[in-house]
This record gives structure tokens, C-alpha cells and sequence, in this order.
């Protein structure tokens, strides 16, 4: 299991939003470069950037920053937000990004998630952000009735081989998670998945970790780090030593 800080990156400063609202930002940090160097000398290997200014637009707006983490960083990055065309992806891939995530056209335009996944192959993730049950898009800002088991089904149809899957309600919140949760999730998909929201403590990624092999391929996390609740080296090393 890999531990994915968070970035997410809004006005080009490092931020988190409660609940995915655009009103309710905390700034922590005004240099995303910065920011990363500083995961990666506490011992991370991937981090988690989300371009959040594009996934509210459409289009990505901070690819320069994205950029500029991969080439000053040894990080793996995996990155969302606003990726709704072919040429997004590629220009993501020749920037060196590892993986990238997929979430609005998932639901707006599935023949296009299959293309995305037949020419990127495995670099494609999808994104599957649950309002109580039900998939929302465009940034989180509309809702849909698409279910989000419904969708989780049909990754296993498309090939796909990684997921992220953030339960909005405790996003931002350090809420603590529902672990359970995740393993219906992972039967689903047919793969281990992503946890993304409400991580407050070390114990809930030892609650991550308890559902054993197989279920959870990472922990996205962001505000706990950032609020101080536990250190990254801590997270890291809860799972280097068992």
C-alpha cells in the first residue's frame, strides 16, 4: 500500500477545500513546488496533484506547475483535474506525469474513457467521487444519478486498472473513513482502489491496512498532513515496519 500525499493546487497556491466547496479554502502553502520537495524528503515516492481551477473550468490551468513538480521532484505524480480531452492526456505524458485520473467524462462520455485507456493503457485512472452514493462531476459542483456502483461495475468492462475513489461527504472533513466501504469497492472494480477523504488519524490507515491484501492499493491524503495530525515519514513508516 502506497501512501499519495495530496496537492491540490487552486490560484496557483497549495490548498483544501471542505467537502469539495470552492467558498470554504484553506491556503497552506503558496509554492506547489515547494510543497513537493517537502513530501519527497520525507520519504514519499508519489504524490497526488489536482488541478482544481480545472477541474471547475473544463480545462487544466496549472499544467505549468505540474510541470515544474515533475522536473524538480524524483516523485511519481498522478494527476487530475480538468482532463477531459485526448490532447490533455498527451501533453500530461510528455510532462512525465506516472498516472492520470479521469473523473467528469467517465460519466459525460464513456466511449471516450475507453479510447483514453486503449491508446494510454494503464497510465489512465478513474475518478469516482461518491456524493452518498451517487457520482458527482464537473469539480464536484453537479450532481448525477449515476450511481456510483454502477460505474465501479463497468471499470472491470473497460480494463481499468486503477481507481480513486473519494467520498465526498468526508473529504477536507478528518471525519475519520468507512473501511468497509472500500472492500465493496474493490470487489466491485475487481482491483485494489484508491482511499481519498476523511483519513484524520494513523488509525484509520491501519483500519486501511486491516483489510488485508488485495483491497487497497493507496491512501490520498491531505489535510491531516497538513494540519499536523501525523507526519508523512509516520504515515510511510506505519507500513515500511508493518
Amino acid at each position: 500500500m502506497e501512501i499519495f500525499p495530496a496537492i491540490d493546487i487552486l490560484g496557483g497556491k497549495v490548498v483544501r477545500l471542505a467537502r469539495g466547496d470552492y467558498d470554504a479554502v484553506t491556503f497552506y502553502n503558496d509554492d506547489p513546488v515547494q510543497q513537493a520537495r517537502f513530501f519527497e524528503q520525507q520519504g514519499a515516492t508519489w504524490v497526488h496533484l489536482v488541478d482544481l481551477d480545472g477541474a471547475r473550468s473544463g480545462t487544466p490551468v496549472n499544467h505549468e506547475i505540474v510541470r515544474r513538480i515533475i522536473e524538480a521532484t524524483n516523485l511519481k505524480v498522478e494527476v487530475g483535474g480538468g482532463v477531459r480531452s485526448l490532447e490533455t492526456i498527451e501533453n500530461l505524458v510528455e510532462s512525465g506525469a506516472s498516472r492520470i485520473v479521469i473523473g467528469t467524462k467517465l460519466i459525460t462520455d464513456p466511449e471516450f474513457t475507453q479510447e483514453a485507456i486503449s491508446i494510454f493503457g494503464d497510465i489512465i485512472c478513474a475518478g469516482v467521487d461518491a456524493n452518498k452514493g451517487s457520482v458527482a462531476i464537473e469539480g464536484w459542483r453537479k450532481g448525477t444519478s449515476t450511481s456510483s456502483k454502477e460505474i465501479i461495475s463497468q471499470l472491470r468492462v473497460w480494463e481499468v486498472k486503477h481507481l480513486v475513489y473519494t467520498d465526498i461527504n468526508r473529504d477536507g472533513m478528518q471525519t475519520g473513513i468507512d473501511a468497509e466501504n472500500y472492500r465493496q469497492i474493490a470487489h466491485l472494480a475487481g482491483f485494489p482502489v484508491t482511499a481519498s477523504g476523511g483519513i484524520h488519524n494513523l488509525d484509520d490507515l491501519r483500519d486501511l491496512k486491516g483489510l488485508g491484501d488485495g483491497i487497497i492499493e493507496a491512501a490520498i491524503i491531505g489535510r491531516a498532513l497538513y494540519e499536523g495530525n501525523f507526519s508523512l515519514a509516520e504515515a510511510i513508516g506505519l507500513f515500511a515496519f508493518g
